[in-house]
């Protein structure tokens, strides 16, 4: 297994990850199998097969758990089965069609080619099918695809797993705040708060949403010419977004009802301590509610090794001293910090020296983290997490190919009232959603592209909010209403493209040449 593959590795950590083996203790196993005697079954193989072949008596010496390596010995055995069948399906001269994906995809073992390559989605531009299709759909994934095409346009610069996640997203937000309207949830906050203030954030449909960079990761547009969009935009967006916050937050913790939070920010001078404390409690009246308001400011002249240091405790005893400790401890001077505790009655004894650290060193690495993008790609955040995937480390995401199987399974044909569907096997009703969907990107690709000369970005994202609301499925109001199906015609959609003539129109022929260009 010396020999074996980075895939066939991360292949056999992700079956003993799914059998509920902690990693550490499944990269255990694994290197205990790398010494056992594997390799004296035969001439080498890969490590998964090699497991496979070897009698089950050989892995249970190695990882001392009967029941595991039973286990692990069947799905390695499966895993080859599964392997000869996808490459005979590979081999064979049939149409290659779209497969969801059905389980979460390890990106760090993937290329940015092969990763973009496997969330391919259906397109089709040709108006006279466009025009006669009509789908049975809810509204999230409308919105859903009416937010990855408009990023296309909008955001050129991100690959197109940054946009399913994006969108993703959006959708997530926009349900979260539906349900709540409507009385199916209850407003919770708390998730909310676990995202740091200094988080880049992206507009997408009028939504603001938090996100994550991808460092390092490249990829080429696959559109040239849309970049025109973003070229156009680029020096028209508010300046606003390219502020430096001055105040920096930590994340807000609590324990025993009692909440925690700081802030921090850059001075030159301590005699600016009072007109910047001045300024966050009139951005943020709320703190003025809590119990306390604790500070502490190091500060230097110039060059100078000398630092002059204040604090004030504001009831909360030693809290003064201790965020002093932390910073000197952390060598930070010119900076001011303000801890601010909302108490809940209940004493914490020393553990509150613990959530008081946490709170001023989290406020304190906000102020180094770039809270602003400059073209790289992005993760959308997932603020909830319901869901969380045995990958994740960090941050949750929203994962692009969740955002692409959504897609694929949510555009039904309309069938006339009383007319006989006859019976369809589930592959047929698979490729009719493939179909359907590549009509539905096809036709807001040919809105959007009409506008895309004339709207600037921020006027383009504004915009296909309110063609949404235009052409989305009728719905019962309230509760009644929620998660319903209803008619989506898409030559709706393609009414509302820019006429020749002028940017007022919503109806008419479409400006092409600027769409051409767009077409796949």
């Amino acid at each position: 297994m010396a020999a074996a593959g980075q895939g066939d590795l991360q292949e056999l950590l992700r079956m003993f990850t799914s059998r509920k083996v902690p990693i550490l203790t499944a990269m255990q196993h694994v290197k205990a199998l790398q010494s056992s005697q594997l390799r004296s079954i035969g001439p080498p193989l890969t490590s998964i097969d090699q497991i496979a072949q070897a009698p089950l008596s050989t892995i249970e010496s190695a990882i001392h758990d009967s029941k595991l390596a039973r286990g692990l010995h069947a799905a390695c055995k499966s895993h080859g089965k599964k392997r000869g069948a996808e490459e005979l399906a590979s081999a064979s001269p049939k149409k290659a069609k779209l497969e969801m994906h059905k389980r979460d995809m390890d990106y760090s073992s993937m290329t940015a080619e092969q990763l973009e390559g496997s969330l391919t989605l259906p397109l089709t531009v040709d108006e006279g099918v466009i025009g006669e299709t009509s789908l049975v759909t809810n509204r999230a994934p409308l919105v859903l695809a009416f937010a990855v095409e408009l990023l296309r346009f909008t955001m050129p610069e991100q690959p197109p797993s940054s946009r399913l996640s994006l969108a993703q997203a959006v959708v997530s937000a926009n349900s979260r705040t539906k349900a709540v309207s409507i009385g199916i949830e209850k407003a919770s906050r708390g998730a909310e708060e676990q995202i740091p203030e200094g988080q880049p954030r992206v507009r997408v449909l009028g939504r603001e949403v938090p996100v994550l960079k991808r460092g390092g990761y490249a990829w080429t547009p696959d559109s040239p010419a849309s970049l025109q969009v973003a070229a156009r935009t680029s020096a028209a967006g508010p300046d606003a977004r390219r502020e430096k916050k001055r105040w920096t937050a930590s994340r807000k913790v609590t324990s025993k009802a009692s909440t925690f939070m700081a802030h921090a920010a850059s001075l030159s001078s301590p005699n600016q301590r009072a007109g910047l404390m001045k300024e966050l409690f009139t951005t943020k009246p709320e703190l003025e509610t809590a119990t306390h308001n604790a500070w502490a400011v190091r500060a230097s002249y110039g060059g100078s090794p000398l630092v002059q240091e204040a604090s004030f405790d504001d009831g909360e005893s030693g809290c003064g001293k201790f965020m002093l400790e932390t910073m000197r401890g952390s060598e930070v001077k010119n900076t001011v910090v303000v801890l601010t505790r909302w108490y809940g009655g209940v004493m914490l004894g020393p553990d509150r020296w613990r959530l008081m650290r946490e709170c001023i060193g989290d406020a304190l690495s906000s102020q180094q983290r770039t809270s602003t993008l400059s073209g790289e790609a992005v993760w959308g955040l997932d603020v909830q997490d319901t869901r969380p995937a045995a990958s994740t480390v960090g941050m949750a995401i929203h994962r692009p190919e969740g955002a692409r199987n959504y897609l694929l399974r949510s555009f039904a044909t309309t069938h006339e009232e009383g007319a006989s569907e006859g019976k369809k096997t589930a592959a047929s009703m698979n490729s009719e959603r493939q179909e359907n969907l590549g009509r539905l990107l096809g036709a807001l690709r040919l809105l959007y592209a009409s506008w895309a000369g004339v709207l600037s970005r921020d006027e383009l994202d504004r915009r296909a909010w309110t063609w949404y609301v235009a052409v989305r499925p009728d719905v019962e109001a309230g509760p009644s209403g929620w998660g319903a199906k209803g008619t989506l015609r898409l030559e709706k959609i393609l009414a509302l493209r820019r006429t020749q003539q002028g940017d007022g129109g919503e109806g008419g022929e479409s400006g092409m040449a600027a769409a051409g260009s767009f077409c796949e």
